[in-house]
């Protein structure tokens, strides 16, 4: 359960679904931090997420239910626990894009 101010969300587990390397549906979304056709960044309950790839969509996303949908080909994926990615003079976005 995400709490955002006065707002309770259910974001509920995390889940992956990826079918021929294309489509993907992922629930335990907390947020999206950055996203382009090349990689996309979210915040899952289980850690942080990036997807990198080609022609990468967010096709749908819905943060109260904790759901994401992304379209194009995904050519990997990486987790990381939000904690290690803080390291003194780097950002996330440094760390993961590089």
């Amino acid at each position: 359960m995400l709490n955002t101010g006065s707002e309770n969300f259910n974001v509920g587990k995390h889940r992956f679904s990826l079918e021929q390397r294309r489509d993907c549906k992922i629930t335990g979304v907390i947020d999206i931090h950055a996203f382009d056709e090349n990689s996309i960044l979210m915040e899952t309950v289980d850690g942080m997420l990036i997807i990198k790839g080609n022609g990468l969509h967010v096709s749908r996303l819905n943060l109260e239910k904790g759901e994401a949908d992304v379209d194009g080909k995904v050519d990997s994926l990486a987790y990381s626990d939000k904690n290690t990615l803080a390291k003194k003079g780097e950002g996330i976005l440094t760390r993961l894009f590089s």
